[in-house]
Order: C-alpha cells, then sequence, then structure tokens
C-alpha cells in the first residue's frame, strides 16, 4: 500500500517535502509520497509535474530541498546509476531506444546473471518481442518499443519500479497486455510500482491508491476503486477547468484517511464566500483560442451543465469545411506526434496534382496547424467533443475514431484517404477508411500491415502498406515508403478512367461450399440479365456484400448461405459482425434470402475445437477446417436471430426454408441431417418474424441445392425485382 505521508520503516520509497525547481519555475512545491508494497498510481493533466518526480526519484534531475529514500537509504545527491544499482528499474516516457541495436541486443546489454526476469522470461512474456528479435529498436512500432523499454527495467531485476506513461501511444489490444503484465508483478509481491499514468481506467485498475498531482503538489491520495468506479469524482478531481473547492473538500471527506491515529484529521473549513468565478466553458486549444477568449472578456458564464459543456452540433461546425473538402484527397493522423511524416504525404500529393486537405486526429489538445483541427472532428461524436477530450487516453483515442467515422461518412465528396502511423493510428483511421465508398482510394501506411490485418480492412478495399521501420521521423527509408504510398494514391485519383457503359444491374449472391451446387444454378438462371457477385460466406464474405449494398453498387441480393450467424453466436472461426442483415434494413434493396448451411459451426483443425464441444458431431471437411453440427437448441437460438433481423426491413423480402435440407450434408444419409434441427430452425422464424404482404417467408420441401429449391428462389426473386434497366426504387 501507499500513502501519504505516513513514516514506515519498511518503506520501499519515502519522498518527504521535496521541492524541485527548472531556473525560476518551481516544478515540484513539497511533495509527499509513500510506497511501501503494490503499485501506486500518480495521475493528472500535463504539466503538472509527475515526469519530474521520477526524474528526482532516479537522479536525473536535483533536488532543492526535502527527502528521497529507498529502502530507508538517502538518495538525493546520488547519481543515476548509483541509484539504479540499488534496485530501481526505470522505463521512461519516451522510450529513449537505441535505433541500431536489435531487440536481443536491448535485452542482453542489461540482464542480470540469475535475476528472476531473464531475457526467455520476457520473449514469453512478450511473444511480438520474440518475434523482433533481430531488428533494430528504431525498426520497432510504437507498442513494441514501449514493450522493450519495460522489458529493458525488468531484467535489471529490480525491487522498485517506476513507470512514467507506460501505455502512451499503445493499441488497446497492447494496453491489456501491459495492465495484465503490472497485475502479475503486483501479485508477485517481487516489486513495489511506482506508476506515472494518463490512462485512468489503467491506473485504477492496477493500483491499490491513486495520487493526484496539480500544479506540483500531491493534493489528494484516495483509494484507486474508488475513484474507478465515480466518474464525476474523475471529472472534479482530474476534469478540465477550474477544481469546485466545496467538491474538493467532499472528496477529501469521503476517501479513507491517510492521517496516522494519533493525529486525527482536521476538519475542513468552512469554505469562504468568494465573488462568482469567471468561468471559461472548454475550448479545445486552437489558433482560434485567444480570439475566443477575449470575445467573452467579461462575461461570468454559468455552471456548465451536461447540456450546455457539449461543443456545437455537427451541422454547426460542418459547413466550415463542407465545401472545401469535395474532390480532395484527405490526410489524416496525429499532428501531435506524427506531423513531420504527414506533411511529407501531403506534399508529395501536391506535387503530384492533387487537391489535399490536412485532418487532425490528435487527443492531446495541442494547438493544431491542420486544416480541419481536432475539435472539428470532435464534435461529430454523439456526445460532443467533452467526449474525446478527456484525461483517459484510451477512451479518448476511441472516441475519436468513432467521431472520425462519422465526419468521414458526413462528407461523400473526399476523393481519397491516406494515412501514416503505427498500431494505435492504424486502429484511430482505418474506421473512417471502411466508411468510404468502395472504389473510393484509400491508403494506409502502417508498422502493422506485415500481420494479420483483417481488423483494419475488415470488408473494404484498404490498400496496407507495410512501413518497415516505425513511422517516427522521416528517412532514407521512410521517405521512400511514404512517397511510394503518396504516389499510390496519387496514381489512383490521376489515372484516366474509362466510365463503363450503363451495364446490368448487379446483384450479391452468398456462397459456401455445401451451397455452391444452388449459387450456381442461380447465376447460370441470371447472369443474362444480372451482374451476378457472388461473395463466400467465411465472415468478410456477408460484411463485403453488404458493404456494397450501402455503397449503393447492388441492386438486390440473394442471400442463399447466412451461415457465419452460426459462428457469430457459436463461435467459430468465420463469424459474422452483429450487425449482419442490417445494411438492407437501412438501404430496402430487394432482398431473398435463407438458411444456407446453418447446419454447421466452422473450426480449425480438430484439435482446435473448444473441449465443452467434444461430445458433438463433426466432418472434417480438410485438415484444416473441422465443421461441427449445431443442436435444435442452436438452431432455435439462431431462427429467432435471424428472425428480428428480417423484422428490421422495410423493402421487399423474401426468406426461403428448404425443409429437405440446408446444405448438402442435410441431405437425407448425409452425417448432419436432422429433421429435429431444422424444424427448431424453421418454428423459431415462423414464431419471429412479422409476416406482411412486403415479407414473407417461404417453405418448400426440397433441399437447398435441388433445382426445385433454385426455381423457388428464382421465381421469389423475379417477383420483388425490378425488371431489369428500371431501377430498384421503380419496384416499389
Amino acid at each position: 500500500m501507499a500513502s501519504c505521508p505516513s513514516r514506515e520503516p519498511s518503506a520501499v520509497l519515502s519522498v518527504r517535502d521535496l521541492h524541485v525547481y527548472y531556473g525560476a519555475s518551481h516544478a515540484l512545491q513539497g511533495v509527499d509520497l509513500t510506497l511501501a508494497s503494490g503499485v501506486h498510481a500518480v495521475v493528472g493533466r500535463n504539466g503538472m509535474g509527475k515526469t519530474t518526480l521520477c526524474n528526482a526519484i532516479m537522479g536525473l534531475v536535483p533536488a532543492r530541498s526535502g527527502s528521497i529514500r529507498i529502502d530507508g537509504e538517502e538518495v538525493s545527491g546520488r547519481r543515476p546509476h548509483q541509484i539504479a544499482k540499488m534496485g530501481v528499474g526505470y522505463t521512461p516516457q519516451g522510450r529513449r531506444l537505441w535505433p541500431s541495436l536489435t531487440v536481443d541486443d536491448h535485452l542482453r546489454m542489461v540482464a542480470v546473471p540469475n535475476g528472476s526476469w531473464s531475457v526467455e522470461r520476457i520473449y514469453e512474456t512478450f511473444p511480438r518481442l520474440a518475434e523482433r528479435r533481430n531488428n533494430g529498436g528504431g525498426q520497432l512500432s510504437g507498442g513494441e518499443q514501449q514493450m522493450l523499454a519495460i522489458s529493458r527495467a525488468l531484467l535489471q531485476d529490480p525491487h522498485l519500479l517506476l513507470l512514467d506513461e507506460p501505455t502512451e501511444g499503445l493499441a488497446p489490444v497492447i494496453v491489456g497486455q501491459v495492465e495484465e503484465l503490472l497485475h502479475r508483478l503486483s501479485d508477485s509481491g517481487d516489486v513495489a510500482i511506482l506508476l506515472v499514468e494518463q490512462n485512468i481506467g489503467v491506473a485504477t485498475s492496477v493500483a491499490d491508491d491513486v495520487a493526484i498531482m496539480v500544479n506540483g503538489r500531491i493534493t489528494t491520495v484516495m483509494d484507486a476503486a474508488e475513484l474507478g468506479a465515480d466518474r464525476q469524482l474523475q471529472q472534479q478531481l482530474l476534469g478540465v477547468g477550474r477544481i469546485d473547492p466545496e467538491a474538493e473538500a467532499r472528496a477529501t471527506r469521503r476517501r479513507p484517511s491517510r492521517t496516522p491515529a494519533a493525529e486525527p484529521a482536521p476538519e475542513p473549513a468552512a469554505p469562504q464566500a468568494q465573488p462568482a468565478p469567471r468561468r471559461m466553458g472548454y475550448v479545445p486549444p486552437t489558433r482560434w483560442s485567444l480570439a475566443r477568449w477575449e470575445e467573452g472578456a467579461g462575461e461570468a458564464l454559468p455552471e456548465p451543465t451536461m447540456q450546455e459543456s457539449r461543443p456545437a452540433a455537427p451541422r454547426e461546425v460542418e459547413p466550415l469545411f463542407r465545401e472545401s473538402l469535395d474532390d480532395h484527397a484527405i490526410v489524416a493522423g496525429t499532428f501531435d506526434t506524427k506531423k513531420t511524416e504527414l506533411m511529407f504525404l501531403a506534399d508529395r500529393l501536391r506535387a503530384r496534382g492533387v487537391k489535399v486537405r490536412t485532418v487532425d486526429l490528435s487527443t492531446s489538445g495541442k494547438p493544431s496547424s491542420a486544416n480541419v483541427p481536432p475539435h472539428h472532428v470532435a464534435a461529430w461524436h454523439p456526445r460532443g467533443a467533452s467526449a474525446v477530450f478527456t484525461d483517459d487516453r484510451g477512451r479518448a483515442v476511441a472516441a475519436m475514431a468513432q467521431a472520425f467515422e462519422r465526419w468521414a461518412e458526413a462528407h461523400p465528396g473526399i476523393r481519397g484517404m491516406i494515412s501514416a502511423a503505427g498500431s494505435g493510428g492504424t486502429a484511430l483511421v482505418t474506421p473512417a477508411m471502411r466508411k468510404l465508398a468502395v472504389g473510393v482510394p484509400k491508403v494506409m501506411i502502417s508498422t502493422v500491415a506485415s500481420g494479420n490485418v483483417g481488423a483494419y480492412v475488415g470488408p473494404s478495399d484498404i490498400m496496407m502498406m507495410y512501413s518497415v521501420t516505425d513511422v517516427q521521423g522521416v528517412n532514407r527509408i521512410s521517405r521512400r515508403i511514404l512517397g511510394n504510398g503518396a504516389d499510390a494514391l496519387a496514381g489512383m485519383l490521376t489515372a484516366p478512367h474509362t466510365e463503363e457503359p450503363e451495364g446490368k444491374p448487379a446483384i450479391g449472391l452468398t456462397m459456401f461450399g455445401v451451397t455452391t451446387p444452388a449459387v450456381q444454378q442461380l447465376t447460370r438462371a441470371l447472369e443474362g440479365d444480372y451482374e451476378c457477385l457472388v461473395f463466400h460466406a467465411t465472415g468478410t464474405g456477408g460484411e463485403s456484400m453488404e458493404k456494397l449494398a450501402e455503397s449503393g453498387m447492388l441492386s438486390g441480393a440473394i442471400d442463399l448461405t447466412t451461415t457465419e450467424v452460426c459462428d457469430l453466436l457459436m463461435g467459430g472461426v468465420f463469424p459474422a459482425t452483429e450487425d449482419r442483415f442490417d445494411a438492407f434494413a437501412r438501404h430496402p434493396l430487394p432482398y431473398v434470402g435463407s438458411v444456407g448451411a446453418l447446419d454447421m459451426v466452422n473450426f480449425g483443425p480438430r484439435n482446435t475445437v473448444p473441449q465443452h464441444y467434444a461430445h458433438r458431431t463433426f466432418v472434417e471437411h480438410n485438415p484444416q477446417v473441422t465443421l461441427m453440427r449445431t443442436t435444435p437448441e442452436e438452431n432455435d437460438r439462431m431462427g429467432r436471430w435471424i428472425g428480428e433481423k428480417l423484422n428490421a426491413m422495410t423493402g421487399p423480402v423474401r426468406f426461403l426454408l428448404p425443409e429437405g435440407g440446408v446444405s448438402s450434408l442435410d441431405a437425407p444419409g448425409q452425417p448432419f441431417e436432422s429433421a429435429e434441427a431444422r424444424t427448431a430452425l424453421f418454428s423459431a422464424l415462423e414464431s419471429t418474424v412479422r409476416e406482411t404482404p412486403n415479407r414473407r417467408l417461404i417453405r418448400h420441401p426440397a433441399n437447398i441445392n435441388d433445382p426445385a429449391f433454385t426455381n423457388a428462389v428464382l421465381d421469389a426473386f423475379r417477383a420483388i425485382m425490378p425488371t431489369p434497366g428500371r431501377t430498384a426504387h421503380a419496384a416499389h
């Protein structure tokens, strides 16, 4: 546990009345802090003195007065290497790695012989570092660099570990790994941790106690769980603007006392009457902030309410940039950390004759010179910019991604988009790229592009380019890679395109191996009148079809194979997303669907099937794909789930139920044949779907692959589909 200012002789770290100056600037003003064991977090906004506290403990900046004791021994005035030898590990903000040394070089250079942390244990803890062991420090992504910096500190076998912003700049999945590591370190009891962190979620999850630092002082120490559970208290103690003294007094009364029993805490003094404060509503720092302040000079603004504190609605912000964005390429990213690289892209595109606008997605609140500054994007968040500009970095980045996604969707005139980033920035930009229509050029230059990029690309046509080196400055390698990316986008935008003549209307069809005969019959029957686009139902197949529907590139759909629902609900490897079918609710195209391959859940090799399914019926489709038969109970669940989705569709809908089997494996004599499962599925659909003249369920006695069933699908499709050559809207 940690406290302030107790004097336990067993304390690993004890700081008393610490004062540190930078010239005439008083950075630390009488800091008191005690850490005996576990994890103690120090939180606060930028510029409050948190990093200075770490540097003072490590001897990197001198203390003007006060005491710093480690294991009861005074260390003020000692050199940093002497303090490190006392068992103190330090991961500074900014990582500070050697670009030319490999990951393995970094680790083996600092490893302590026979220490509890070995290089091999580091590789087990961070498998990504094991994969990159021969890469230089300058070739790692930001997340990988942070892993390496933490690992370097652990290899010194410390019993006191100082971590300054360890999750800064990391993707959410890496933040989770770091958080889990901190939990394990804390539980082991081998090391006490002083954690400086702006991510309130991580700080309150990992730490026992949280100290709040304001203007060089620790003003509050309280139980981490209490702070983590009370959003209002977080706003009072950490939010932007002036802290209400009465609110601070209330928070002080409610937190556990840190005062020794022999010295009872004094009653808080009655608040003195003060004139109404001159309060400024939050305006993120921009080049216009000064003008906005001067415009409000002399006003005594009222205390903001939840509604009043929101920024202007998107409809009030958007016209500032709507006209100038049409027919432009967008260079988007976090200009507070990647400005050099992003401006390189913008300049390269302009040199190729492309009209460019820059969009800043930073959440740091720093001034921005981009054409579209951060607060204009943030205003598109459903809860306004206040949901983006918070002290919790993880939530801020997630909120900005959501705001940018909505911003991009609202600007249909965008001709293309490009960005360059690490894992966090890639996750920030690509959701908006996916909102752009198929065919609009999208280039993402990223440190993660050499791995599995499915989560970033999704059903869209994003071009992912591996950055080779980290996106951190422009050098001989990154200059070539960034230039190639910009030239690729310019080529897509400026190359002459021959307009295709008005052709046959396009329709989407979904297929799986066990419904292939049915789809082949359908395409042969329809290809004279329609351009048949077939999508393989392996998770992204259904998403891709619906993406085209939302982009206005389909006239209708024959969604024969809805098997991705099985994997979504039962944990298979080809799952749909929760919004499967929703595109047809938002865009009422003629829709014919069926229950193709709802008899199976897809897994990898047989030994990868979860143990709780061991008693089920399986078919090994090939060495890499194992199929599991769905039960009547699961079919009932799927029928109700799909039925509710069909109810949301307002366009013409026909949904066919093949009584002779939903796939080639559900035919008579085949391993998945089950009349009981089909009955459960069809009954659930019939009890859920609200039938109307426009929305109908149709039973048919044949198997889904029989020609008779194909003919029934064709009849249903032609009954609701406009005659080729007319628009879909004309059918209504």
